[in-house]
């Protein structure tokens, strides 16, 4: 018998190896749907806390909280992926205009050395609500977003992004691992990520914005109605103004250079890396640090 060159044979287990591998990952892939309809009337609150997955809530002309969830489940036994849907309980409670969803896996469920090697439950919330409402949403796995909307904004989430855009009231979100982009707010907005840049568009009211290990961009068109506190410890930066804008600057960086399209009415000593005082004659305070990087004031 003709034995096959050391090459050949190595290309050949190692393509049975991938075969093999491509079975047992692609075997069972299983994807579900629920809905769920809430009448309620403006005003009230949605609360929202879940083990997994990513929400994304739009306000929208209707007297209704619909509910839709997306569920794929991708493991190498079949039986074993349903399992895993059973497993995710998730309850809605209804009570006035009131509606409030808890999605948990039960202690007893999923067992974890075979979640380890690839089989996972991926969640998607996709939520409608009235435009004047107000949210309160709390996930362990995933991205949040909201988008018009009138109402107070709560949000939370161990490893995902945040976006919020449209948005009438106050607007609080954390993460722990992703990047946050702000669109347009009108209220003020309390953001904080340890592991990502941050992104401001237009906030009107109080901006308070910190990021542990990313950049801060903030683009500040009009006048704002309150302070603005941007803080990074590992990040440039860089805020953009229209040139009429009226501020107490109070800027400082420990690891970089100040740079400025503006004249300023400096108060105390000029340094390169603190700069402090009035534009266009003060107004509400724009109060930047970084401890990793340069500070940029840059004409819109």
């Amino acid at each position: 018998m003709k034995r096959l060159p050391a090459r050949t044979y190595v290309f050949v287990v190692l393509g049975a190896i991938s075969c093999l591998l491509v079975s047992c990952f692609t075997y069972g892939n299983i994807k579900d749907r629920m809905t769920k309809t809430f009448p309620v009337d403006p005003g009230g609150t949605l609360t929202l806390e879940s083990d997994t997955g990513s929400i994304a809530v739009q306000g929208a002309d209707i007297d209704s909280v619909d509910v839709e969830i997306l569920f794929e489940v991708k493991t190498a036994d079949e039986n074993r992926a349903q399992k895993i849907l059973e497993d995710y309980d998730i309850q809605f409670s209804h009570r006035g205009d009131d509606v409030s969803i808890e999605a948990k896996y039960k202690k007893e469920g999923i067992n974890k050395f075979w979640n380890t090697i690839g089989q996972h439950l991926r969640v998607k919330f996709i939520i409608a609500v009235p435009s004047e409402y107000n949210v309160d949403l709390n996930t362990k796995g995933g991205s949040i977003s909201v988008e018009n909307l009138h109402g107070r904004v709560l949000s939370k989430t161990s490893g995902g992004s945040l976006k919020f855009d449209k948005i009438e009231g106050s607007v609080s979100g954390k993460t722990s691992g992703g990047s946050i982009s702000i669109g347009e707010v009108v209220g003020s907005s309390n953001i904080h990520t340890s592991g990502g840049s941050i992104t401001v568009e237009e906030v009107l009211g109080t901006i308070k914005a910190h990021t542990s290990g990313g950049s801060v961009k903030a683009t500040i068109s009009r006048q704002p109605d309150s302070d603005c506190r941007l803080t990074t410890s590992g990040g440039s930066i860089t805020v953009y103004l229209s040139e009429s804008l009226g501020f107490i600057l109070n800027a400082e960086t420990s690891g970089g250079r100040i740079n400025t399209d503006f004249p300023v009415s400096l108060k105390g000593k000029v340094n390169k890396r603190s700069l402090r005082g009035e534009m266009n004659g003060g107004g509400p305070e724009l109060y930047l640090r970084t401890s990793g990087g340069s500070i940029y004031l840059k004409n819109l």
